[in-house]
């Protein structure tokens, strides 16, 4: 299957999980949270949203510049059966968008989530590939600028990049058109240090896939340690026998691994624990981050252990009920 077969199954399963989602729940669709064209969210309620309520905010990926909210309600009836209302956010992707209005726009998505919304208990992030980028530096936030301070308990971030540099000279920042300062100040990796004083109320998890190319799993690992290092709780979870696409695709699917990881003090045990090639060098491996998503099915991998960081954090619904 060349690149462009991949991309759109992805997109097609995606689409279609999500208007499966939207013709069996009660939702709110197209809810402007500012200006902007691409400033709307999605909210899918659940049946009985007459008490408080967790909500699910989930972040779509697209390297920054395909992908949207409209399909991005995909995992919405496993969590709604639950009780839990779930939020797709949209934001403006490239060209039109540029990575600093990103960053805001989806942070100021939140501050009018709870501004709007009083039942909300609690928020519980989940962003895969661009996305996990974005809601990593949500948790970087000085909320004093927006008037208020979510209440955020818990961050499930899947295939993430966390370090933008490696970008910069790639066709990925065609669109984006970063510069070195623009691509530093919103690396997740080098903002942790500011996330320390929400540290004690939310757990974090970085997912990561077996088969995502060696960039990614190289992020992931670095951006956990540095996490932990500052006083987190977050765990590295790593995923046996998916790809950068169906690691976030099964989300919908209620036994999961990633929906249903027991809380913390739990063992991972294998199948979930994979392997994470050594052989390629840093420099190949940076190269890899922009053509990594598309190779990632024909890769071959190297037999290195690979090890989780931190204890077994709460995935979706158990990070949730223990709230």
């Amino acid at each position: 299957m060349d690149s462009e077969s991949v991309i759109q199954a992805h997109i097609d399963v995606m689409t279609a999980g999500t208007q499966k989602a939207q013709a069996a729940a009660r939702t709110s669709l197209h809810v402007p949270y500012g200006d902007g064209d691409g400033e709307k969210l999605d909210i899918y309620f659940p049946a009985d949203s007459s008490e408080t309520f967790p909500v699910f905010v989930y972040i779509h990926g697209g390297y920054w510049q395909c992908l949207s909210k409209d399909a991005s309600g995909f995992a919405a009836p496993a969590l709604l059966s639950r009780g839990i209302a779930v939020v797709a956010m949209g934001y403006d992707i490239a060209p039109k968008g540029h990575m600093d209005a990103m960053v805001l726009q989806v942070r100021r998505s939140l501050a009018f989530l709870v501004k709007q919304y009083h039942r909300i208990r609690g928020i519980y992030l989940c962003g895969h590939s661009a996305g996990a980028h974005l809601a990593a530096m949500v948790l970087s936030t000085d909320w004093a600028e927006f008037g208020v301070v979510p209440d955020i308990r818990g961050a499930v971030l899947v295939s993430g990049v966390y370090d933008l540099e490696p970008l910069l000279h790639t066709y990925v920042n065609d669109a984006l058109n970063m510069s070195l300062e623009v691509a530093q100040r919103n690396s997740p990796i080098l903002c942790v240090t500011q996330a320390v004083p929400v540290a004690a109320s939310c757990e974090v998890v970085v997912a990561v896939a077996q088969h995502d190319s060696p960039e990614f799993r190289r992020q992931s690992q670095e951006y956990s340690q540095a996490l932990r290092l500052a006083g987190w709780s977050v765990s590295l979870l790593d995923l046996a026998s998916v790809d950068h696409f169906d690691i976030i695709e099964k989300l919908s699917e209620e036994t999961y691994v990633l929906t249903q990881v027991r809380g913390r003090g739990s063992v991972l045990q294998p199948p979930f624990f994979a392997v994470l090639s050594t052989a390629q060098s840093c420099q190949a491996g940076r190269e890899a981050v922009a053509m990594g998503v598309f190779s990632q099915r024909e890769a071959l991998w190297g037999q290195a252990p690979f090890t989780a960081f931190g204890s077994s954090s709460q995935v979706i619904l158990n990070m949730i009920a223990r709230a």
